[in-house]
């Protein structure tokens, strides 16, 4: 798995891929925390705290991810080097893991930078002690949880197909199926409306987001990434025989 973690890393850092991505998230975040006018500008929202920038970001990553790792699978297919790869001295789920740490590390280092909104909010807001560094730390929980989860459907995507658009589109229906979704379906459902909304990622990561680490909500993103990633080793598994 290491040699995987590290061929990714190299991989990403060995073209504009990774420095692509990094930049982008940042000014994307940047621009419309910091600058654009709306309802995610921090300094015209009143308040001491980083919601807009939790609000904004898995709608940021839910396009980001899936560009990241829609070439995982999807470009070893194309060059021909999958078989190849599969006949490494490396089981399935070693190759699987490995690229899921990679692109898993990648996001992590993009969202590292945005810790400087931290200090500056908690060391300049007004009045003086009013951040909530509880709520905030909660909320990294939850994106971090948050990005893993999209990072193992992303993977999975990537399994499908050798077209890494078609992977990267089937990535952000899916990604966007599961945060967005199932609130979304919940207003039909009148009588079960909380048990749909607890479908989706968007109820367990609001409900991180809160600084109170509920161990269902935990549960909930550990099963839905163990979940995709053992659709995408089928998948491989499958695709061997």
């Amino acid at each position: 798995m290491k040699a995987i973690l590290l061929r990714e890393i190299k991989s990403f850092f060995g073209s504009p891929i990774g420095y692509l991505v990094i930049a982008v998230f940042l000014l994307l975040n940047g621009l419309f925390l910091w600058v654009f006018e709306g309802d995610f500008n921090i300094l015209n929202s009143g308040f001491a705290d980083l919601n807009p920038f939790f609000t904004l970001a898995p709608w940021v990553l839910i396009f980001l991810i899936p560009a990241v790792t829609m070439r995982s699978f999807a470009d070893e297919k194309k060059q021909g080097t999958l078989e190849l790869l599969l006949t490494k001295p490396l089981t399935i789920r070693q190759i699987v893991g490995g690229k899921f740490l990679g692109a898993f590390l990648l996001i992590l280092i993009a969202l590292l930078p945005t810790l400087l909104y931290v200090f500056v909010i908690s060391n300049y807001g007004s009045p003086a002690g009013s951040f909530d560094m509880g709520s905030t730390i909660g909320s990294y929980f939850g994106l971090l949880f948050l990005v893993s989860a999209y990072t193992a459907i992303g993977i999975f995507a990537s399994t499908l197909t050798e077209n890494q658009i078609v992977a990267f589109i089937v990535a952000v229906f899916i990604c966007f199926m599961f945060y967005f979704g199932f609130e979304g379906i919940a207003g039909f459902f009148t009588s079960f409306s909380t048990i749909v909304a607890g479908l989706g990622m968007d109820y367990h990561y609001k409900s991180i987001s809160r600084g109170v680490i509920d161990t269902r909500d935990l549960l909930y993103f550990i099963s839905l990434s163990i979940l995709f990633l053992a659709a995408t080793v089928y998948q491989l598994k499958t695709s061997k025989n």
